[in-house]
């Protein structure tokens, strides 16, 4: 059986999306069979593999109106796989909000392709609602992307200890922290190193939820999206490239 595993952080900007894409498509050329699902209303990831945000996607799946195996796209990347985003996901919020059982609707998606994939990863849109809840409760891990800033650090511990320690409680018992990790480091600030000393002080005796890869600032990896690729497709020789490399062995070892 497949691991799924959920991207999240309820501020934006901290380059969840960024890390979804790229540690899926390392994982992919490791010779993993990868799914990457855009949960998020803005699409980003779905363009960030080569796709647009007007076909049927994820939305439809968790409405009933189409199979997953139906809206799933190819990637440019051999072995990585996408199921898009779309507008009407934004509408899901309130549609499912007085259904009973809202909270799985993904996970009634996803769990018939665990069988098919070695990974299936889920970017959440940054916030706590509706869409992010359905990404804690279909997967059996969550890795948090901490920008190196100090505006990154307001609300996260609320969110990584209350919030997940919620979902454990009441709709998903298996569901773990897989790591976190470093996003948009600039050693030449004071701050950044600032920020990654004190959530290591906050985790000294838990050292080993924070993964040890770095991802630095990194124009290329700015770049890629914009043509539809993956890092490693646009510029594997960049520092940006070789950090998410190392970071997605990193979750080889964790998660397999």
């Amino acid at each position: 059986m497949g691991n799924v595993v959920v991207f999240a952080n309820q501020k934006g900007g901290v380059g969840k999306t960024t890390s979804v894409c790229n540690i899926g498509a390392y994982l992919a050329r490791a010779g993993k069979k990868v799914l990457l699902v855009d949960f998020d209303p803005q699409g980003n990831l779905t363009s960030s593999v080569g796709h647009d945000s007007k076909q049927e996607g994820i939305y439809e799946v968790i409405t009933g109106g189409r199979a997953l195996g139906d809206v799933t796209l190819k990637t440019p990347v051999e072995n990585l796989f996408l199921v898009s985003s779309n507008l009407h996901l934004s509408g899901a919020t309130v549609e499912l909000a007085d259904v009973e059982g809202w909270e799985t609707y993904l996970k009634r998606a996803l769990d018939p392709a665990k069988e098919e994939y070695d990974y299936i990863l889920i970017d959440c849109p940054p916030s706590l609602g509706i869409l992010t809840i359905n990404g804690f409760v279909a997967s059996d891990y969550v890795m948090i992307p901490l920008q190196c800033e100090f505006f990154a650090l307001e609300g996260f511990f609320n969110m990584l200890f209350q919030t997940v320690k919620r979902i454990q409680k009441g709709y998903n018992k298996s569901l773990k922290i897989g790591g976190i990790f470093f996003t948009m480091y600039d050693s030449r600030t004071r701050l950044a190193n600032e920020v990654i000393s004190q959530v290591k002080a906050t985790f000294k005796s838990h050292p080993e939820i924070l993964f040890k890869t770095v991802i630095p600032r990194n124009i290329r990896l700015s770049e890629a999206p914009s043509h539809g690729v993956p890092v490693c497709l646009y510029d594997e020789g960049c520092v940006g490239a070789k950090s998410y490399e190392t970071l997605a062995n990193e979750v080889l070892e964790r998660v397999s």
